[in-house]
Parts: structure tokens; sequence; C-alpha cells
């Protein structure tokens, strides 16, 4: 099989390309990383999907939380012992291109394509939808037919929804000019929106009333269950820090460091702040505040000026989102297009800012567009399945890997093995087996199209191919 499916890719091969001076720079230490993950990870979870969650689960939405943190967590644990081990951009495709074989790698790396361009477009729509609320609020209203995709609102007539399409091209151009003007932007906001969820904290845990939480499970496990798989779109974000390998100043230590800090971060502050969320407001009259939650609590609460601070630390949370989510999908794609299965323009260095300069303008003009034109429902769902099979696949790579080379040098060794990778499989089945019927035949669908072009192009034109 070694011309087949399952050929694989030489480890030391692959970090001494990257080592080369032809590959990325390195310019993120553990700080960054930490930065890139929490930017990632705190937006739509927290300012819109918190809403969603308590109707499904009332009060007992914090456990939920906690559920889905423990899924990530034991995926972050292989995640940390690869991305030390294979410092490579790339993710989960590049490992899983080292250890189970090309056609799984090819697979997963298209997953991770549905997985971050959607998240990109589905964010945008929020994004706009708040940006809007801050315009008018200013005195500022948009035409209503470049104000939402076509047909996405009922009783108006719209045609393109140009905030969304905007702000993604903008993060679009501060990706193509380098790694190092991203990390500072995305650092500055991220420190912006966490002070802005502190003071939310630090406002509203006054006004919580402990007979709210009363009952806790309303819904029973089931709910609470389907919450844990709908709130698991709030944590995809510290898989977008392993794709950055390859820009990562040491990373045996830095990557590990980045993806464990920013998950234990944010997975107490969702904890916290859907207590006193659940607290202030009875779940039920979330009913008709599901896309801005965080705010009618401070409203109910008589705060509204802080609401208002809350409106813009929410533009601010959506923005750093898109930023590490496109980020992280340029370099699966650059991975991808560098390894043949790709076209090789997508892998192009841009001499000057050293970035795959027509590859991020490519995805990033796709995923505005999207953003722009489609009524994107159900979208949470299709990401929270691509992203949970590359979880699977990740724990699967770290047994492989502990069995056929057992004595590699690891910069990070996950604990517990085979307990932790098999624990995060369970919680990952588990989960998708919550997302229902109609999300399988979409990502089945999506997967049979890279079948087909897995076999008809880049199994012909993979470098492994040549060689």
């Amino acid at each position: 099989m070694s011309n087949g499916l399952a050929r694989k890719k030489n480890i030391e091969d692959m970090i001494a390309a990257s080592s080369s001076g032809k590959g990325l720079k390195r310019e993120l230490g553990a700080f960054d990383l930490t930065m890139l993950g929490i930017g990632a990870i705190i937006g739509t979870g927290i300012f819109v999907l918190t809403g969603t969650g308590a109707l499904t689960a009332g009060p007992g939405l914090m456990l939920s939380f906690v559920i889905a943190g423990l899924a990530c967590l034991f995926a972050a644990l292989a995640y940390a012992e690869f991305a030390s081990t294979v410092p490579v951009s790339g993710s989960v495709y590049t490992y899983t291109y080292a250890t189970l074989g090309e056609f799984l790698a090819f697979i997963i790396g298209w997953d991770l394509i549905l997985e971050y361009l959607l998240a990109v477009s589905a964010v945008s729509v929020g994004w706009s939808g708040y940006f809007q609320s801050f315009l008018s609020g200013i005195g500022i209203d948009l035409p209503t037919a470049l104000t939402a995709a076509p047909g996405s609102v009922e009783g108006a007539t719209t045609f393109f929804n140009l905030p969304a399409f905007i702000i993604i091209m903008a993060i679009t151009l501060l990706i193509s000019l380098g790694v190092k003007e991203s990390k500072r932007v995305n650092n500055i906001m991220v420190i912006l929106k966490v002070l802005v969820v502190i003071l939310f904290i630090a406002v509203a845990c006054f006004y919580v009333k402990p007979s709210n939480w009363t009952p806790f499970a309303p819904f029973g496990f089931s709910g609470i269950f389907q919450a844990a798989a709908l709130v698991f779109f709030a944590f995809i974000g510290f898989d977008a820090v392993a794709s950055a390998a390859e820009e990562t100043k040491n990373p045996k230590k830095n990557l590990p460091r980045g993806i464990m800090a920013s998950l234990f971060v944010c997975t107490i502050l969702y904890v916290i702040v859907t207590a006193i969320m659940t607290g202030v407001v009875p779940f039920m009259k979330f009913e008709g505040a599901i896309d801005h939650p965080i705010s009618l609590v401070l409203q109910m609460s008589g705060q509204n000026w802080v609401a208002g601070i809350i409106d813009v630390g929410a533009v601010l949370g959506m923005t750093t989102v898109m930023l590490v989510m496109l980020y992280g999908q340029t370099r699966v794609m650059f991975s991808m297009s560098r390894d043949g299965l790709m076209p090789a323009k997508l892998s192009k260095v841009h001499p000057k800012y050293k970035t795959p300069f027509f590859g991020t303008w490519f995805f990033g003009t796709v995923a505005a567009l999207v953003g722009a034109l489609i009524p994107l429902d159900e979208l949470a769902k299709l990401v929270n399945i691509g992203t949970l099979a590359a979880f699977i696949l990740i724990s699967i790579a770290v047994l492989v890997l502990r069995k056929t080379r057992p004595d590699m040098p690891r910069g990070f060794r996950c604990p517990a093995v085979p307990l932790v990778p098999i624990l995060a499989i369970l919680f990952c089945g588990f989960l998708i087996s919550q997302l229902g019927s109609q999300t399988f035949i979409r990502f089945l669908i999506w997967l049979a199209i890279g079948v087909v072009i897995y076999f008809a192009y880049s199994r012909r034109n993979s470098k492994l191919n040549e060689k």
C-alpha cells in the first residue's frame, strides 16, 4: 500500500522541510498562541450560543459547557502531543498524513476546510447583526437590500449582506500581510473582549437570584447533552492554535502551553458567565433574545450602559474569531497544496510578506461571499460535526504513533495513554450522536465531494506519488 491510499509522509522529512527557510516565518510565542486560542474561542459561543443553549438545557447549561469542555480537554492533550512532536503547519491534517495515511489525511483536510470556512461565514453574519445594531444606535441605517442574504429576512427584500462581506475582506487583507501584523491586532482585541466579559461578570453577579437555578435541569439530561453538542461550537478555536505550528518559536514547549492555557481560561469564563446569566434571568425569557443574551441580562438588571459596552465587546469578539478561523483555514490549505493534494498556487509564499498570499485571498473571498449570499441556519451543527470528526482522528493518530514510533522524541506526552485518547473518542462520538440526521446527511455529501476530488486530482498529483 506504499503507493496507495495508506501511503504516509515521513515525519523527519516534514520537520526538515518546515525548517529549511522556504516555509513560513516563526513569529509566535506561548502568549501569542494563548491569545490566538482565546481569540477564536471567546466569541459567538459566549455572546450568542449561551441563549440558545439556555433554552435547551436551562441552568444545566453550566454542566453542558463542562461536558463539551471535557471532550475538548481530552482531545487537546492529544493535539498537544502531536503539535509539539510534529511542529508543521496543517494541524490534524498533517498529523493524520504521518500516521494514518494519505486518503484519511485528505478527507480530514477537506473536513477542516468545511469547519473553518463555514465558521468564518457564520460568525460574519452574527458580526453584521451586532454592527448594524451599533450603527442604528448612532443614527446610521444601511439600505435594507444590503443588510442580509437573499430570502433570510421575512417580510423584507434583501440581496447581499454587505457588512459581513466587508469584515471578512478586511480580515483577509490583514492575514495576507503577515502573521506579525495579525497577532498584534488579535492580541489587542482579545485583551479588550476579555475585559468586557470580566466587566459583565463584575456587574451582573450582584443581580443573581439562586431561585432562578431551580429547576436546574428542566429538560433532564437529554436537554443537557443536546446543549453540550450545540455549545461545543464555542470551543472549536483551540485546534486552530495547532495550525500555527510552523510559525511558532520553540513549538515543543509553546504549542502545548498555548493550547491548554486558552482552553482552560475559556472554560472557566463560560461556566461563570452561564451561571450568572441563568441566575439573573429565568431561562425561558431568553426565547426572544437568543441572538443577544448577554445584553438582555444587563438590560433586565437596569444596566443599559454596560449593555452597550457588551455589544462593542461582541463585535470585537467575533472579529477575532473570524481572524483565527480564516488563519487556520489558509494554513491547512497551504499544507495540502504543498503536498500536491491541492493546486500548487495555493501554497505559494509571498516573497515579502512570507504568507500564502493567493490562497489567503482566494479562501477569504469565498468565505465573504458565502456569508453575504447564503442564509446559514444549522451552520453551528455542521461545523461541530466536522470538528468532532477531526478530534476523533487525532486521538486515533496518537495511539497509532505511540505504537509505531514509541521512541520518537516528544516535546509533550499525552498522559494516561491509551485512556485519555479513548475518552476523547468516546466523548466526541457521543456528542456527534446528539447532532441529528440532517447534519449527518449534509456532512456525508461534503465528504463525498471530497472523495471525488481526491481520486480525480489529488491522488495522482500527490508529492508522494511523484516519489
